[in-house]
């Protein structure tokens, strides 16, 4: 194991260059839910400096991660190589919350540049970074992001934008539709699992969705009709050998069926 009180520079490229990591937190209480979440959206992960990184928090049907950094602020991000040399990094830091909305949110991701359905900006101070080998984890080959999270939340996003336009938007005073993102968000991530505060600003916000548009989706769609392709391949072949099977079967009762008839005769 190596420390480091900063992302030494051979890290900085190798961090970018992963296509997902873990965040790790937990409330105070003895018996609070420790929890780990998998990210994953390519262009959500940020390197500010050395010592602050930052993410875009996607939505999601939980909202523990700004639930226990509000209580405490413990967050411990994890990285480890699928490929090439072997390797796991954590980055041990103070976290932030900056919900949609807020002016820090916007600094980070201005007009058309947020993800569809992010909801805050989750910014990590580093105060400890730790490398590890990372012998046991195995290789996996990377085919494809998934979009079917930001295909969701785009449709939702679409239904609030729309229904601001048409008649002008209160957060004061009109309700958010069932259909929109917003809504979503007050119905579902305003408390953590353990009865923390979640999301406070982001539903009540008059701010209108301006995303930016859904990248690689032909590159996920070749990876999931490639694996369809397997899929269906792979039954062809078990449908081919239970049939060779019992052919074979058949012709062993057949042929015992023609000796018995031969001896009797």
């Amino acid at each position: 194991m190596q420390m480091f009180g900063e992302i030494p520079d051979f890290l900085l490229v190798w961090l970018q260059q992963q296509q997902m990591f873990w965040v790790a937190s937990a409330p105070l209480t003895a018996d609070g839910l420790v929890n780990i979440s998998p990210k994953g959206v390519e262009g959500t992960f940020h390197i500010a400096s050395p010592r602050r990184v930052w993410y875009e928090d996607l939505s999601g049907s939980g909202v523990e991660t700004i639930s226990h950094i509000r209580e405490n602020g413990r967050v411990t991000i994890l990285f480890n190589a699928f490929e090439g040399l072997p390797r796991i990094v954590r980055l041990y830091g103070k976290g932030s919350v900056f919900e949609f909305g807020t002016p820090e949110y916007n600094a980070l991701l201005p007009e058309g540049a947020r993800h569809p359905g992010s909801r805050a900006a989750i910014v990590l101070d580093v105060f400890k970074v730790a490398t590890t080998c990372g012998y046991s984890v195995p290789f996996y080959e990377f085919k494809a992001h998934r979009t079917q999270l930001l295909e969701w939340a785009a449709k939702k996003e679409a239904a609030d934008r729309g229904a601001e336009l048409a008649v002008g938007f209160s957060s004061a005073t009109s309700p958010r539709i069932h259909a929109g993102l917003k809504r979503w968000w007050e119905e579902r991530n305003t408390t953590s699992l353990d009865g923390l505060q979640g999301i406070i600003s982001a539903h009540m916000s008059n701010e209108i969705f301006r995303s930016r548009p859904i990248e690689n989706k032909s590159s996920y769609k070749i990876a999931t009709s490639k694996s369809k392709v397997f899929r269906a391949f792979d039954l062809r072949i078990l449908c081919a050998f239970l049939v060779g099977i019992l052919v074979t079967c058949l012709c062993q009762r057949l042929v015992l069926l023609t000796k018995h008839i031969i001896v009797i005769n």
